[in-house]
């Protein structure tokens, strides 16, 4: 689970109630029409902008903005290397059955194709390809709560001038000017709100869950690619150790060794 997510969205409402509280009434900041005008509206509009089929997922993609199990990049590079020294030893051949106790289904494809004797190049074209996709599907996330971002302020808009053009008609009574005014900038005040605290930041923690991810399955082709190439697993090490930052780096194979002793 991802406490930054929940603890951020916790946080937004809570610290936004808080200055509602402190500044007066907080019950002068509901009104069922606005929140229909606002909230209505923008999942109108970003149904409307989407295939069904991208508005069927949108569950399992609020799901991996809160709830995301972290690939360790540790854990990968130590994989590798443990595959270079068998296949090293053994030959390639012999990957296979080590690879059924993988996790990832990206590493086991990629192992797969390297024990099936497949050309270098067309292996790196194959798991590219798949990366491509996969970054791909992760955008259509990421641009539907983008595009809701982008539609509640607007229907904040359209519900604020809906309360302006509702209090010049009875603009001759000075009773109705202050009713009719807090419920067209309360109209706004939502679809800021929406925008700000809920739909842009989920929109860049896919991003950000996205960038991690493709890391990740960029470092598995080079380390493939490389113990197919039939290179040293020191180089391999060194090699994949480009991907993570200098004073996170360890010495992987030590720790493999250590690993076998215990």
């Amino acid at each position: 689970m991802d406490i930054s997510s929940i603890l951020g969205l916790i946080l937004g409402i809570a610290f936004m109630l808080w200055g509602i509280y402190a500044s007066g009434d907080i019950t002068a900041y509901w009104n069922l029409t606005s929140v229909v005008i606002t909230l209505g509206g923008t999942l109108a509009s970003t149904l409307a902008s989407f295939p069904m089929k991208d508005i069927g997922n949108i569950l399992r993609i609020i799901k991996k903005a809160f709830i995301y199990k972290e690939t360790s990049l540790d854990k990968v590079i130590s994989d590798i290397i443990i595959l270079a020294n068998i296949a090293r030893k053994e030959g390639l051949l012999s990957l296979e059955e080590y690879a059924d106790n993988l996790e990832d289904e990206f590493l086991f494809k990629g192992i797969m194709l390297i024990v099936d004797g497949t050309e270098p190049e067309l292996v790196r074209n194959i798991l590219e390809t798949e990366l491509i996709y996969l970054e791909e599907r992760h955008a259509n996330g990421q641009r539907i709560f983008e595009t809701a971002a982008s539609f509640a302020p607007a229907f904040g808009m359209i519900g604020t001038l809906i309360g302006l053009i509702n209090m010049l008609k009875t603009i001759d009574d000075p009773g109705t000017i202050g009713p009719n005014m807090s419920v067209a900038l309360v109209t706004t005040f939502y679809g800021s709100f929406l925008a700000n605290v809920v739909f842009t930041p989920l929109a860049k923690k896919l991003k950000a869950r996205n960038s991690d991810e493709i890391v990740i399955k960029e470092l598995m082709v080079e380390g493939l690619l490389s113990i197919q190439a039939g290179e040293n697993p020191r180089i391999i090490e060194e090699k994949l150790k480009t991907f993570i930052p200098p004073k996170l780096r360890k010495n992987y194979r030590e720790q493999i060794e250590r690993g076998k002793t215990e």
